[in-house]
């Protein structure tokens, strides 16, 4: 059989940079990549790359100033708030070459927020620093805002809050052909089906298809996943697929999603 091609595919791209030493050390999970990556992909961005890093000046600026050029957005959690160690917003001025200080439109925002001068600490102005030319990003939840640097959109690290944040910016986003997938359960082991799922991969190049095993019921179970973004060629995918498992005498039950 020849190999079967969809029509070339918009491709829209981020990568996800999580700023903290408390992810590093295990003392906080993150749950911030789960949740950006699963609605970027509504919006047909495909995230490609995920980091971890340290608060670390030189280690953010680098880090910034090389996803940036690669993928069309950027997202960064953590690091905006009103400790020291929080110095996100000033590496991220310092790696676009400018300057950083209080946002009128923060400061407003958030002095209207905590109402007694006295609750408006000088910690917690800290959080109104934003680095000059970027754009505000509405945080909903605790008023500080996150900021928008050319393609790069910087949130707090704290889950509810880049949820708010990601849901209050995500209208500014322009994205490609969403991808679609489709699930396959088999008994077969990855030994047994490896050869006829890499000849699949083949004939389907514009397709990406995943092996991932695991056990039911104590049972050998592997799901097949099957992304694209055409529905035809899924479709014919998964329907040889499954007729190439049961030829193989397996269980073959596409999953719904």
């Amino acid at each position: 059989m020849s190999e079967v091609t969809a029509a070339p595919a918009k491709i829209v791209t981020a990568c996800i940079v999580v700023i903290g030493n408390e992810i590093l050390s295990g003392r906080t999970k993150d749950a911030n990549i789960v949740y950006l990556a699963a609605e970027l992909g509504k919006l047909g961005v495909r995230v490609m790359e995920c980091r971890v890093i340290p608060d670390t000046e030189t280690t953010i600026v680098t880090t910034i100033n090389e996803v940036r050029t690669r993928f069309d957005y950027v997202f960064t959690t953590g690091g905006i708030g009103p400790t020291h160690d929080d110095i996100t917003a000033d590496s991220i001025a310092k790696a676009f070459g400018v300057g950083i200080s209080e946002h009128p439109e923060a400061v407003a925002r958030m002095s209207r927020h905590y109402g007694d001068p006295a609750l408006f600490t000088p910690a917690r102005r800290r959080m109104a620093r934003i680095p000059h030319g970027a754009a505000l990003v509405d945080n909903p939840i605790s008023v500080a805002p996150g900021f928008q640097m050319e393609n790069v959109f910087t949130f707090a690290g704290i889950p509810t809050i880049v949820e708010s944040m990601f849901q209050s910016m995500k209208h500014r986003l322009g994205g490609g052909d969403p991808v679609l997938s489709r699930t396959v359960r088999t008994n077969l082991p990855e030994g047994v089906i490896a050869e006829p799922l890499g000849a699949l991969q083949k004939r389907f190049n514009d397709l990406d298809i995943g092996s991932y095993p695991g056990f039911r019921a104590g049972k050998v179970s592997v799901s097949l996943v099957l992304r694209g973004t055409d529905d035809g060629q899924l479709a014919l995918a998964t329907g040889e697929l499954m007729d190439t498992i049961r030829r193989m005498n397996g269980e073959a039950e596409e999953l719904v999603q």
